[in-house]
């Protein structure tokens, strides 16, 4: 049986990054992704956003990373020249009951580490964006965009130059926690059987799966897997926002909101779509629901304006209706398997937490 110290199943966003935390720290990595090459499912279907890390609970691990992962985000994409944009995001209040939201919303984002958030007037918020309809707003000037294929290709390179090796097409399929350490069966067109010292499983929405294929793994620290459709829609006609535009959040959700590309191109969602199976096309008609919500902030919309753009699935490992998922790392701590770490639940905001969730996964392997 081949041996190697580190395996990550899984090359999107956070398998990168992690990957690459590895590395950099001498240890021998070895990726494997069952898709074709990095980050093609969640990490590529998602709003590109860079997060200022708002709405998450005070004190969890969603607020604390991405507070921290915004930082190091922003700092790594100008270390390397990387396309990303500070364009800031306005959060908009359409009648008096949402206007009163308003403050609570600061608060928490001030509990969070979020303490630059402003309140406008509806005046100081249509002088920033004309085309807009508010009553009031605030400004959260730390939120951003970033190109996610441009940032996954830089840490691949970082965790490459740094002696990672990534192989494709390459599912795990079954593993086994042993004395000498973590044994695995790897698919593909070329079978094979490792034995690692580290085995981070970063497989996004599979990761449940993958974890009930671990002999030895305590089958009650698993979670079960939901999987939340999120669908966009793009506008084809002429953008006139500059900065991305939420509603007050409603319950269950933020809203339908807009955010833009780094070429201006704005769209509209995610919407959530509660789905048995791995499906990523868009139903043309959910579009229908969508102009009624934005005409609420942006009156001017016109009348098919709106047509079907793409979607993603967040992995969720909580049921419709329960209260909101947290991070949920899983390792040697937990459930007593040495160099072990699942990573459940990793949806939005992993793509702006990535960086700091891969220094505590390093730090739980450790410990």
């Amino acid at each position: 049986m081949e041996e190697v110290d580190c395996v990550v199943a899984g090359a999107g966003v956070v398998g990168l990054a992690v990957a690459r935390a590895l590395a950099l720290r001498g240890r021998e990595v070895l990726v494997l992704d069952a898709a074709e090459g990095i980050g093609t499912e969640t990490s590529s279907r998602n709003s590109e956003v860079i997060h200022a890390g708002i709405y998450y609970p005070a004190g969890s691990r969603m607020a604390r990373h991405c507070v921290a992962g915004k930082r190091m985000l922003y700092a790594y994409c100008a270390e390397r020249g990387l396309p990303h944009a500070n364009c800031g995001k306005l959060i908009v209040a359409t009648d008096e009951e949402e206007a009163g939201k308003l403050v609570s919303i600061q608060a928490r984002a001030a509990a969070n580490g979020v303490p630059d958030l402003a309140l406008l007037s509806r005046t100081e918020a249509l002088a920033l964006e004309p085309a807009l309809h508010c009553t009031a707003a605030l400004l959260s000037p730390s939120t951003g965009i970033i190109d996610s294929h441009a940032y996954m290709l830089s840490l691949q390179g970082d965790a490459e130059n740094a002696g990672a090796t990534f192989v494709f097409h390459a599912p795990v399929t079954a593993g086994r926690a042993s004395d000498s350490g973590i044994e695995i069966q790897v698919g593909g067109e070329e079978p094979l059987a490792l034995r690692c010292r580290i085995f981070v499983n970063s497989a996004g929405l599979h990761a449940p799966r993958l974890a009930r294929a671990i002999a030895g793994m305590p089958r009650q620290l698993i979670p079960e897997a939901y999987f939340a459709k999120g669908n966009y829609f793009t506008l084809t006609g002429k953008n006139p926002f500059s900065r991305l535009i939420y509603p007050v959040p409603v319950p269950g959700g933020l809203g339908t909101h807009l955010t833009i590309d780094l070429g201006g191109q704005a769209r509209f969602g995610p919407d959530v779509e509660w789905v048995e199976t791995l499906d990523y096309e868009v139903d043309h008609r959910r579009g229908e629901s969508f102009y009624a919500a934005i005409r609420r902030y942006w009156p001017g919309l016109q009348d098919g304006a709106l047509a079907p753009g793409y979607s993603g699935i967040r992995p969720k490992i909580v049921p419709p209706g329960a209260p909101g998922q947290d991070f949920t790392p899983s390792g040697p701590r937990d459930h007593g398997i040495p160099g072990l770490l699942h990573l459940f639940g990793i949806e939005s905001p992993g793509l702006t937490a990535s960086l700091s969730l891969a220094e505590e996964a390093v730090e739980l392997l450790a410990a």
